[in-house]
């Protein structure tokens, strides 16, 4: 294959796996209560089915680099692709609840394998273009985070069912597929031998703590955002469709400042300036919202999905903090498992300290404290440093 080929064929399959990458995890909830009517889902099968995404990342992400050693870092995107599209299909034509986890189970898996290998498909083929490669696959997934929010309830109403508003995600990553199978007949391994670097390698450094409480911390911010905000401004007066347009609009803003951002944190040697000012975004965002969540409601979503956009920055440092793809997989896997597993905890403190006081204003100063700790990690991770010079090679 030629080498210009070759580049089309990774940047298309990179642009059409980051699009597929948040619909399995995020195409659910608009469409949560037909799907627990059409299923019979007990509260405890719905919790754990809105949990699956978070353990489906810290399990499956720590599992894989090893299995890009083995099977290839191509294959592996193949195969993960397969399972997303196996699962996200399977489970819009089941009828019973257990078949159905499985197979949410199934695709979140795939999604969180190649979710955490990206980061080394960047560092192998655009090593010296992290930053606009970061910027391309950050924007496809912003914009498919947005369409599965802006879609999936109008293709159910347009089909008369939730199955088709979930089946949809199933098809385009079914088209994502195709670059990957000729990609994966001229695979590339991660290093297999004594060199190659270990979830436990990576857990002696502190680059590797710093960006795991980095990439956690931002999480739980999104997590509790996308999962709580929707109810804080029907709480607020809007309408159940409103409060999701306005939730649309945080995601949104992330698809150009994704375009920029990745690009910008690279061109520094230093990260600490961007990080900085994108996190401060959030501040401002929670405090218009505490002074009035209803009138000020579109500024503080604008001003909250620019904090978000905190997320293709830890991405674009993922990239940076490694010399090699091998350590770039390494890094992602850490970084991405024990942060998803810090993530998990945002959305639940947020709602039990909701439910406790019945209403928003603690839990947004709860969301505004949480920044600080934020802001430090990321000026660590922020400072120039590399993973294989902290382990000594």
């Amino acid at each position: 294959m030629s080498a210009p080929r070759r580049t089309a064929l990774v940047l298309a399959g990179l642009v059409l796996l980051s699009f597929n990458l948040r619909p399995a995890a995020v195409s659910v909830g608009p469409v949560l209560a037909e799907v627990r009517r059409g299923l019979g889902l007990s509260g405890a099968e719905a919790g754990l089915l809105t949990s699956l995404p978070v353990l489906a990342f810290a399990v499956f992400g720590a599992l894989a680099p090893a299995f890009a050693r083995r099977a290839g870092l191509h294959r592996s995107i193949t195969l993960s692709l397969v399972a997303v599209v196996v699962g996200l299909g399977g489970r819009a034509a089941v009828a019973d609840s257990t078949t159905f986890l499985a197979l949410s189970a199934l695709a979140l898996a795939g999604m969180a394998t190649a979710n955490v290998l990206i980061p080394s498909l960047v560092k192998l083929h655009f090593p010296d273009r992290i930053g606009r490669a970061t910027a391309i696959y950050t924007t496809a997934l912003a914009i498919g985070l947005t369409s599965a929010f802006l879609l999936t309830v109008p293709v159910s109403h347009a089909f008369g069912s939730w199955r088709a508003g979930l089946g949809l995600w199933s098809l385009t990553a079914l088209v994502a597929i195709v670059p990957w199978l000729g990609l994966a007949a001229h695979d590339r391994h991660l290093e297999s031998d004594a060199r190659s670097i270990s979830f436990g390698d990576v857990a002696r450094t502190r680059i590797g703590w710093a960006m795991a409480l980095f990439f956690g911390l931002q999480s739980l911010q999104a997590y509790s955002i996308f999962g709580w905000f929707p109810q804080l401004w029907r709480d607020a007066g809007y309408s159940a469709e409103e409060a999701g347009l306005l939730v649309a609009v945080v995601a949104g803003v992330s698809i150009p400042l994704s375009l920029w951002l990745p690009a910008a944190a690279a061109r520094r040697t230093d990260q600490r300036v961007v990080i900085v000012a994108v996190l401060g975004c959030y501040l401002a965002g929670y405090a218009l919202l505490l002074v009035d969540a209803h009138a000020l409601a579109i500024p503080a979503a604008l001003l909250v999905g620019v904090g978000c956009c905190v997320f293709p920055v830890v991405l674009t440092l993922i990239g940076l903090r490694a010399r090699t793809p091998d350590g770039t997989a390494a890094l992602s896997g850490f970084t991405q498992s024990l942060g998803y597993l810090i993530a998990a905890i945002g959305p639940f403190v947020i709602g039990t300290v909701y439910d406790a006081t019945g209403g928003w204003t603690l839990p947004l100063w709860l969301l505004l404290v949480l920044v600080l700790p934020l802001l430090a990690v990321g000026a660590y991770a922020g400072r120039p440093a590399y993973l294989e010079d902290q382990l000594g090679r």
